[in-house]
């Protein structure tokens, strides 16, 4: 973390952290040695910090040593490969103590937990997973926690903020690590409440550790990061691993799809279900006459919701949200008050002046499939006109959504614009290709049934 971002300095003795370690933990060197931070990257670490050398997917983290020990990194936490590899380097100084562990990764968090003196304990934590919806979710539960008056912060696709500050972010969910020490920043800024964002890289990784959530949620499963996963299921497991005792006390999860079904079965922590789709759930929602809603909870709970965000997938995060806020003391006039107003950076987020031209120009950062029929759904419910969709592909990111991104555009849209999204490392027009060839292949059926 940068300096400014930095919780006030808690100097621990690096043996303190075998605190709960696998007991084959071992440390070469001064135990004692007193130690303030705990960083990945050597280019982030500040005097008085251990550095973790950690196996990269091109590198062993070893290789960054002599840089970390050069910024004033005093000790380092390394896996026994890194241990032995840093012993046989130029580079190898037998002063620095290092702790010693079979894997790091997996313990990063509880360690940081250590060092910052477990902040998470002083704040009520809300995380929300699922392929699309997180961030929309998470600002509404934030809204929601506004309402009732509590000291938010937020971590997420969005950003970082602490209450009204920003944070340098450059991930969904931070490392272990980062995610402890703004555990403590939030603590020393009077945060009750925070609600961040899980993704599946994250789960995987193991940057969700060392704390628990007072409650988890889930919002849908459809095709994202399989350059990452590999198959669906491996998506799932990913995602699931946060539904257990080790990462949460209780979950909300949507039932809307198969996934969301398998996952309220499989999870073995107390769970509430929602349903947007009318199927049955612990929280429903009811159509009034004049096109109102009320959502229907447990023990007979209605709530009349006016909500500022259009479409049927957004009801389903509603929903989300509700059971969520309701699940840490929220009341049903707070959750209420925030849906009617809240608003998501880029996700059918209105663009000012394209009424001049005679359009309604709206902004969403759908990047799947599913994610785009949603969207266009939700805009058919208020568009007497045409819908024109310009859609792109990131580059460096699960290359076989773009067809499939394409033909649900022009399965969709009246007109559809591909152009250019990040293309990262990737060449722009072989993106394009890969997009325009799904949508050719709608209109090619399409004329063929012709």
């Amino acid at each position: 973390m940068t300096p400014d971002s930095r919780p006030r300095v808690r100097a621990i003795a690096l043996g303190s952290l075998r605190a709960g370690l696998p007991t084959d933990a071992d440390i070469s060197g001064d135990a004692s040695t007193p130690i303030s931070g705990l960083e990945l990257d050597s280019r982030l670490v500040q005097r008085g910090d251990a550095f973790a050398a950690l196996a990269g997917h091109r590198q062993h983290g070893v290789v960054h040593i002599a840089e970390a020990l050069q910024r004033g990194a005093v000790a380092v936490i390394t896996d026994r490969e890194g241990w032995q590899l840093w012993q046989g380097m130029v580079e190898f100084d037998e002063r620095i103590p290092v702790l010693v562990l079979a894997s790091v990764r997996p313990w990063l968090g509880a360690m940081a937990a250590t060092l910052h003196g477990a902040p998470a304990l002083s704040l009520h934590l809300l995380g929300i997973t699922g392929t699309n919806g997180k961030t929309t979710v998470a600002s509404m539960i934030e809204e929601g926690l506004r309402a009732a008056g509590r000291t938010t912060g937020f971590i997420g696709t969005t950003g970082i903020h602490i209450g009204e500050r920003a944070v340098e972010s450059a991930r969904t969910t931070p490392e272990a690590t980062t995610l402890q020490a703004l555990f403590a920043l939030m603590v020393e800024q009077g945060v009750t409440d925070a609600v961040m964002e899980v993704s599946s890289h994250a789960m995987s990784e193991s940057r969700v550790g060392g704390f628990v959530f007072d409650v988890v949620g889930f919002t849908n499963l459809s095709q994202d990061h399989l350059d990452y996963h590999g198959t669906m299921e491996e998506y799932f497991d990913a995602k699931a691993q946060l539904f257990s005792g080790d990462h949460a006390r209780a979950a909300v999860v949507c039932v809307d799809d198969v996934w969301g079904q398998r996952l309220a079965a499989r999870a073995s922590i107390p769970v509430t279900t929602v349903a947007a789709a009318g199927g049955p759930a612990d929280w429903t929602w009811e159509q009034a006459p004049g096109g109102a809603w009320t959502a229907v909870g447990p023990a007979g709970e209605r709530l009349a919701v006016s909500l500022s965000l259009p479409g049927a997938f957004n009801r389903a995060n509603a929903l989300v949200a509700m059971a969520m806020l309701r699940a840490v003391g929220v009341s049903g006039d707070a959750i209420a008050q925030a849906l009617a107003r809240v608003r998501v950076p880029g996700r059918l987020e209105s663009v000012s002046g394209a009424d001049a031209l005679g359009l309604e120009a709206l902004v969403d950062y759908a990047h799947t499939p599913d994610a785009i029929a949603r969207v266009i759904a939700a805009v058919r419910e208020f568009t007497p006109g045409r819908v024109i969709v310009v859609v792109g592909a990131g580059g460096d990111r699960d290359a076989g959504k773009r067809p499939l991104m394409g033909a649900m555009a022009a399965r969709l849209a009246d007109v559809v614009i591909i152009t250019d999204d990040n293309p990262r490392s990737e060449e722009p027009a072989s993106i394009r290709a890969a997009v325009l060839e799904g949508a050719r292949a709608v209109l090619a059926a399409a004329d063929t049934l012709a």
